[in-house]
């Protein structure tokens, strides 16, 4: 049960880092190679200030244990980031987390619903106010592998990933959610890939990443350069392996992304061991 709340608290922990505001031209008729077009869309992802997206992550560990969650997640840019992440689906070893989760992450604060929490600490409100990290820590466990794995799924970060790539082409075009895209295939050098990302997270990501050395990935870029689909595949079978998939949507449309209701929300209690 305890990788079933660390690897729930992992990729509810998806975030996004400030975006800028470079603008990048239509790619419907522009001429650009495959690495072009994905520098283009690392810069067009900058732009974003609002989406959402279908989420699966599938992993196993290096003991032969596989797992996996499925969910949906907003996010938006201002007045500070925020994202509402939904794991309706949440399983590893053959177990599944009763009532998946859900989060809403406001800047620095995360608010965690999470059902079996009244099972297993008589936890009284619906919501915990809580670090995600703090859930990994009180557990015994070091969760950053996991949060290293979930972060590649952000738009800015998956996208930034793939600029690293040497060998990407185009492998065709394809229709993604009723969206004419350009289907892109590669791979990225990890120890290259994390020098594309804010020097605050390179360190974690390098380290957490190292046993993958490689990642393959499928990337569906739209005509305006937006990334409609990421997959990404890496790790080793005796080492543990990911297989993450984001499916982009509803680009810089009014998003609403609230706290709980104050006397909804209680603090993770003392006593909760997710181990147990």
């Amino acid at each position: 049960m305890r990788r079933l709340l660390v690897a729930a608290g992992a990729v509810a922990a998806i975030t996004v880092a400030g975006c800028g505001t470079t603008a990048t031209p239509s790619l419907e008729n522009a001429k650009l190679s495959a690495a072009e077009v994905l520098q283009q869309t690392a810069q067009k992802a900058d732009d974003v200030t609002s989406y959402s997206a279908d989420l699966v992550v599938n992993v196993s560990d290096k003991q032969g244990g596989t797992g996996g969650v499925q969910g949906t997640m907003l996010y938006k840019k201002t007045p500070q980031i925020a994202s509402d992440i939904t794991l309706n689906q949440v399983a590893f070893g053959g177990q599944n987390l009763p009532g998946g989760v859900r989060v809403i992450l406001q800047g620095d604060v995360a608010y965690v619903k999470l059902d079996m929490l009244k099972t297993l600490v008589g936890a009284t409100k619906p919501w915990i106010r809580l670090d995600l990290k703090q859930l990994g820590s009180n557990a015994g466990v070091n969760v950053d592998q996991y949060l290293a794995q979930a972060q590649q799924i952000d738009l800015k970060t998956s996208v930034a990933l793939l600029t690293a790539s040497k060998d990407v082409k185009s492998v065709g075009t394809e229709s993604v959610g009723g969206v004419d895209t350009t289907h892109y295939s590669g791979t990225f050098p990890v120890d290259q890939a994390v020098k594309q990302l804010p020097a605050d997270a390179q360190a974690r990501m390098r380290g957490q990443l190292a046993d993958a050395k490689d990642v393959k990935f499928d990337a569906w870029i739209d005509g305006q350069g937006l990334p409609r689909k990421i997959e990404l595949n890496g790790g080793k079978a005796d080492q543990g392996t990911f297989k993450a998939t984001a499916l982009f949507k509803s680009f810089n449309e009014p998003v609403t992304i609230d706290a709980p209701p104050a006397d909804q929300v209680g603090e993770l209690p003392q006593n909760f061991r997710p181990g147990n």
